[in-house]
């Protein structure tokens, strides 16, 4: 072997001994510490990654978690209660309880309800059509009916029916991540306290127009009567810029408000049917 090949190998050799020495060095300084906890907790979420928690996936919301002096603030959607509870052990924090949610669409003005006066030609997006078209009806606050909010849920929970106009929330399949929320350009999308049963009272409206122009453009539209304010005992519902909303975390489900609604633009769902009152008449005998 020549020496010039010798010399060589002994350079190169000694150049990658100092490189790994320097990087070693260099890692050592720069290196980021990062709580194994952080796994722990990830590990227990439900990989859903939906962004619900108010994170960019699962990964982020751990890391919160980890980072935080309490959990009041943190909640996985998906998880629920049960999860978080799994997280506050291993963190040694306390978990608060929160009522579950589900998303609700505020716009009952199907075909039949809210008649088609135009058609719209252009691209078949909400966001795009809310831009620059008012809607195939003469109602500017209502579904657009393209299908945003069915297009960026990843759990199959909100049904597109071309009978209807209008989406349906299928409420076992609802994790209440709130992308259809977002995704909503006319903001018809909410998320509710989720009632034992799914039972669930609602102003399915948001039509702010006076009670005339509403009425004229959508048969079910509220008026903003105020009827059922007055109607209700537990201070629920608020009538603002002509517009009834029932506040989910007030209402008791009593269903009054129902009852009183003179367009039936109230909605209750998941209830068995109401008892029908017979009137007797008290037959009187003859002496």
């Amino acid at each position: 072997m020549s020496i010039t090949i010798v010399y060589t190998i002994v350079t190169l050799s000694a150049i990658g001994t100092s490189a790994a020495v320097i990087l070693y060095f260099v890692a050592q300084k720069f290196k980021v510490y990062e709580d194994p906890r952080i796994d722990q907790v990830e590990e227990i979420l439900p990989a859903a990654n939906c962004g619900g928690c108010g994170y960019a996936g699962c990964r982020a919301f751990a890391e919160a978690c980890v980072n935080a002096t309490s959990l009041d603030d943190l909640n996985c959607p998906v998880g629920g209660n049960e999860t978080m509870s799994k997280v506050a052990e291993i963190l040694g924090l306390e978990a608060v309880k929160k009522d579950a949610k589900v998303a609700y669409i505020r716009c009952n003005g199907t075909c039949d309800q809210r008649p088609k006066t135009n058609t719209f030609d252009g691209v078949g997006n909400c966001a795009v059509a809310a831009l620059v078209y008012g809607g195939e009806s003469d109602c500017q606050w209502g579904c657009l009916g393209y299908g945003d909010c069915f297009d960026v849920c990843d759990f199959d929970a909100i049904e597109l029916r071309a009978d209807l106009g209008v989406p349906k929330v299928i409420d076992d399949k609802c994790v209440a991540c709130g992308a259809c929320v977002d995704a909503c350009p006319r903001d018809l999308i909410e998320l509710r306290k989720r009632f034992p049963k799914d039972r669930k009272v609602v102003v399915a409206c948001r039509n702010q127009d006076k009670g005339g122009v509403a009425r004229k453009a959508c048969s079910v539209a509220c008026i903003g009567c105020g009827k059922c304010e007055k109607e209700c005992k537990f201070d629920a519902i608020t009538i603002e810029n002509n517009l009834a909303f029932i506040d989910s975390d007030k209402c008791k489900l009593c269903r009054k408000c129902v009852s009183v609604c003179p367009t039936h633009s109230i909605i209750e769902e998941n209830f068995p049917p109401r008892k029908v009152k017979v009137e007797i008449e008290e037959c009187s005998t003859a002496k």
